[in-house]
């Protein structure tokens, strides 16, 4: 792959918030993560723990998630960021913003939001969904290399013609799906990963974030 091929994919690869219903073949989403596990890892520890759900477990799923999380308190493994300021909050308000306008949500309209934020519980209508889990004894390094995994897992989506999204809200009911799948007490569920067919006509998929230049990240020596 060259270069250019390789910023054309990151370029084009987005969070999809709408799907279309037909599955995917399984084949496809082997490929992928076979693909996927060929990042780095610390010490080729490879941390990551993927449980692959097909169309009708995504469904039960769904269901029984988008029912448990609409009644049930924040319950995360992993601690949520307490507070995001200054440009982290302005790049997480922008975000929300394009969002909601896209769907058509206004400004001040909470029960609006409400609803679009519970659709990270149907998966945006996905036919599949990933869960990832890492050892609670890695620590924040076994989560970093789990970052790496999913971000190669979301570019394979990309590279397949398919659509993806990292959840994090999943997380947010980590006790439900610890029951639900039956995951070990020695590691912490990381996030979720809702993947399928992207529908390109829905609002929600019809707006882009911006990136910080480079300038703005990049401390030359």
């Amino acid at each position: 792959m060259t270069f250019e091929a390789f910023d054309a994919l990151l370029a084009a690869r987005h969070s999809c918030r709408a799907f279309r219903p037909d599955p995917v073949p399984r084949a496809t989403i082997d490929d992928i993560l076979t693909t996927a596990r060929q990042v780095p890892s610390w010490c080729n520890s490879q941390p990551w723990q993927v449980i692959a759900c097909g169309a009708e477990e995504t469904d039960r799923l769904r269901d029984a998630l988008y029912a448990h999380a609409a009644r049930a308190a924040h319950a995360s493994d992993i601690p949520f960021p307490d507070r995001y300021e200054g440009v982290y909050r302005d790049r997480r308000r922008a975000c929300g913003w394009q969002l909601y306008e896209a769907v058509g949500v206004e400004k001040g309209d909470r029960a609006g939001s409400a609803r679009q934020m519970m659709e990270n519980f149907r998966f945006f209508g996905a036919p599949h969904f990933l869960l990832i889990t890492t050892p609670k004894d890695l620590g924040p390094y076994g989560v970093l290399d789990c970052g790496a995994f999913v971000t190669a897992v979301l570019l394979g989506l990309q590279a397949k013609g398919l659509g993806g999204i990292a959840m994090a809200s999943v997380a947010g009911f980590s006790p439900f799906l610890r029951d639900w799948f039956g995951v070990a007490d020695d590691r912490d569920i990381l996030c979720g990963i809702a993947l399928g067919h992207p529908d390109p006509d829905h609002p929600a998929n019809g707006f882009r974030t911006v990136r910080a230049a480079t300038g703005e990240f990049v401390d030359w020596r």
